[in-house]
């Protein structure tokens, strides 16, 4: 179903709607699935402002979205960003960033069902949707026990937009205070290319050096992109 419907340029208020095109009643009856992206989103909103509904405010929140990921790009926008739009202020966005983060733990929630040590994709999947839109770097670790069961995972650091600092010693201190015998690097480029950078590579070898002399071992370093990634370990680069 289109984004943005016929319904865009109308006037008035939803009262002024059949019942069955107010997004509301139409969810009541029918069930979410059938609304569109914008009647979704106008229902979320509640209300209007002055001289527009709550559809029109969703409809003028898409169409400031670029590409083909309108959804995903609007619930990536901070609150200050949001309040750019007439007629969305402090309560509106703050809704709407909640709604984002919601199903940004809910797909967290579903992939680490499906998280293994021995599957870079499921650890990809794990971190994809709370990484990919980062407009810096992180780095985190992921620590598992001697069953390569999941222990915890831990953010190391937040750089800035091309460089993320992180040594050795930072990493095997946390993998210590929770007993890691093995332990996976994420990390995103907020390019949205998860081609693996020179430095990128050297912070893999000396993170696996480092490893190999107090018997944790670095199983793989994984560079998150926007909805792809780089496994070292899967293209050969690992040391």
């Amino acid at each position: 179903m289109d984004v943005i419907t016929q319904k865009e340029h109308a006037a008035g208020t939803m009262k002024d709607l059949p019942v069955s095109e107010r997004p509301y009643e139409k969810c009541r009856a029918y069930g979410p699935a059938v609304l569109s992206d914008a009647e979704l989103l106008a229902v979320i909103l509640r209300t209007g402002c002055q001289g527009r509904r709550a559809y029109d405010l969703a409809v003028s929140l898409l169409k400031k979205q670029t590409g083909a990921k309108k959804l995903s790009a609007l619930t990536a926008m901070r609150t200050e960003t949001l309040m750019q739009t007439p007629g969305i202020g402090p309560v509106k966005a703050v809704q709407l960033v909640c709604i984002g983060e919601l199903a940004r733990r809910l797909q967290r929630e579903r992939a680490r069902g499906r998280l293994k040590l021995s599957s870079p994709q499921s650890i990809a999947d794990y971190f994809m949707q709370e990484m990919k839109d980062l407009g810096y770097e992180q780095i985190r670790a992921v620590f598992f026990d001697t069953k390569s069961n999941l222990i915890c995972e831990e953010l190391l650091s937040r750089g800035t937009v091309n460089m993320s600092l992180i040594t050795p010693r930072e990493i095997f201190l946390a993998a210590l205070a929770v007993q890691a015998v093995f332990v996976v690097l994420v990390h995103n480029h907020p390019s949205g290319d998860p081609t693996p950078s020179p430095d990128d590579l050297l912070l893999t070898r000396r993170v696996a050096e480092s490893g190999a002399l107090i018997g944790i071992e670095l199983l793989d370093h994984i560079v998150i992109g926007d909805g792809t990634y780089t496994s070292l370990k899967e293209q050969g680069l690992f040391p």
